[in-house]
This record gives structure tokens, sequence and C-alpha cells, in this order.
């Protein structure tokens, strides 16, 4: 009888090129090594950083507290964050292998657009956990209770994973004929889209609507939610309870800010920055994999007073731990 290849009417396999090769960064080829220095020390500084902070957070009892639970939720995403992106493109840059699979690609894109979502979510959280802890404190304990961060964990990821998991098929759907030169130094959806020599308007519109209804109305609910903590701050008598409160929010607007930055300003230039040179375009895309996961465990802390006296409490006990009886 006929093959199963002749009964479908259009054979997937034949219009996906079996692999991509990523240029890095065109234009700029006799600078990747130098370009990946900064790269790797950023890497390698954000490795460090974060398991720092991870295992001081679950070591120390005293920072078992929902805002800190959250934080160690960060510092996961960061981590994966990261890792997605950066050691294949030091691999790009020191031209080791510039070939990803076509799986490969789509299993990188998937990963990088899931982790960054859930990272909006677990900031969203945060400001949550922020403005019950200045405008309701009252409530605070009995409303952030462990199984309740579970469900805003749970609600996080299955969010992130409803938006993304489309975005596979979208890509899968389309015809590349022969087009696998992919000038980037990782795999992202638009990126890959414009591979294609079919009709892209779906992915674009489909990116636009994803973008606005995750990261976007993530950021709108966090300016409300501090909107609410400084109406209500200026509303308290007392000088120290705002500077406390301002302090705690502090490092968060500072994450908030580092984190949405770079990744708006290279999502909106990649689809408005017509007149921007590629390499530009590129070079920006960069920077949101590598430099809130090394600031982050850096930001939170230098400023926290409580990461800071946990982590030497932990290392202090292990200190006196690995020492001589």
């Amino acid at each position: 009888g006929p093959s199963a290849t002749q009964l479908t009417p259009f054979n997937y396999t034949s219009s996906h090129p079996t692999t991509f090769i990523l240029l890095g960064i065109p234009g700029m080829e006799q600078l990747h090594i130098w370009l990946s220095i900064p790269f790797c020390v950023m890497y390698i500084v954000a490795l460090l950083g974060n398991s720092l902070l991870l295992f001081t957070i679950i070591t120390e009892p005293s920072l078992h507290e929902p805002m800190y639970i959250f934080l160690s939720m960060l510092t996961v995403a960061d981590l994966l964050l990261s890792t997605t992106v950066v050691p294949k493109t030091l691999n790009v840059f020191w031209s080791l292998s510039k070939e990803i699979s076509f799986n490969g690609c789509l299993t990188q894109m998937f990963f990088i657009d899931f982790i960054f979502i859930t990272e909006s979510a677990i900031l969203l959280a945060m400001a949550f956990d922020r403005y019950v802890a200045i405008c309701n404190p009252l409530t605070y304990t009995t409303l952030l209770t462990h199984s309740m961060i579970r469900k805003i964990a749970v609600a996080a990821l299955t969010r992130s994973f409803c938006i993304m998991f489309p975005v596979v098929f979208l890509l899968k759907r389309l015809q590349y004929c022969g087009h696998n030169i992919m000038p980037h130094t990782y795999c992202e959806h638009i990126g890959v889209a414009t591979l294609a020599c079919g009709d892209i308007t779906l992915n674009i519109w489909y990116g636009l609507a994803t973008g606005f209804l995750s990261a976007g109305l993530d950021v709108i609910f966090i300016a409300v939610s501090y909107a609410c903590i400084l109406w209500s701050l200026f509303r308290l008598p007392s000088q120290s309870v705002h500077l406390k409160a301002l302090n705690t929010c502090g490092s968060h607007i500072c994450v908030i800010l580092m984190f949405y930055t770079p990744a708006f300003f290279s999502w909106g230039t990649n689809r408005f920055g017509r007149h921007i040179p590629r390499h530009t375009l590129i070079l920006l895309a960069n920077p949101y994999v590598v430099i809130p996961p090394m600031l982050n465990p850096i930001i939170y802390g230098v400023r926290s007073k409580q990461v800071w006296e946990g982590a030497i409490h932990v290392f202090s006990h292990l200190g006196k731990g690995s020492g001589p009886d």
C-alpha cells in the first residue's frame, strides 16, 4: 500500500532545515572573541551569585518568608535563563559549534520565552507581596501562606506554558525553503520566523499579543501595586516606616527596571527599529539574558540586610563545621 508520507498532503520534514547555523553578530565576527570575555565573566558571576543566594535562602531559616521564597524562585529562573542562552552563544563566539538542530532551536526558543514570562510573573508576585506587607500587614500571614505561594508558582508556570506552547506549532507550520543561516547568537521566535519563505503575519501578531498579555499586563499590575504602596506610605505619619518600606521596595524596583527595560527595548527595536543596523539589534538582544541574572543577587545581597546577615550566618556555620573539632 501507499506509504504514510504519500498519504499526508504535505510532508513536514522536507520543509524544515535539519539544522540552523547561528552566525553570532553579523559584521562583528572579528570581535566575537573580545565580546565573549565580558559575556563569559557575567555568566560566571551570575552562576556564582545566584547559587550563593539560593543556598543562603534555603539554609537560613530566618529567610523562609514569602518575599525570600519568591526571590529563590527568581534565582532559579535566572540560572535557567542564562544557562539556556550563554553556553551556546559562547560556542558560537568561539567558533566551536555554530550549528543547532531545528528541534534544538525551537526548544531553546521555547525555554527562553517560557522562563522570561515566568520571571515576569514572579516579579508581579513579589510586588503583590510588598503590597500586602505594606498596605494590609494584618492579613499578610493569613494570605501569603505556603500553599498560596505554591498556587502562585503553579499559575505562573501554567500561564508561561500556555502562551509559549502554540509558538512551537506556529514555527513548525512554516516552510523554510532551505533558509537556515540565522544572523543571531541564539534562537528567538521572530528570528526563526523571518527565515521562512511564507507569510509570518500570524507569528508577528501572536508575538505582539502574547508580549502584551504577559509581560505588558504584569508591568501594569506592578505599577498599580507600587502606586498603592506609595499612596498608603504618604498617608502614614512615621518617617521611619517610610524609609524601611521604601528600602525593601527599592531593591525590588531596581530588579524590575533591570529586567523589563532591556527586554522591552530589544523587543520594541526588533519590531519597529527598521533603520537600526542588524548587528546593533542582535547586540541588544543579549544583555537581558545575562545582565539581570548577574545583578539580581548583587542588588539583593547588598541592599537587603536580611540576606546579607543570613549569608554571613550560613557561611560562619559552615566554617565552624569544617574546622577541627
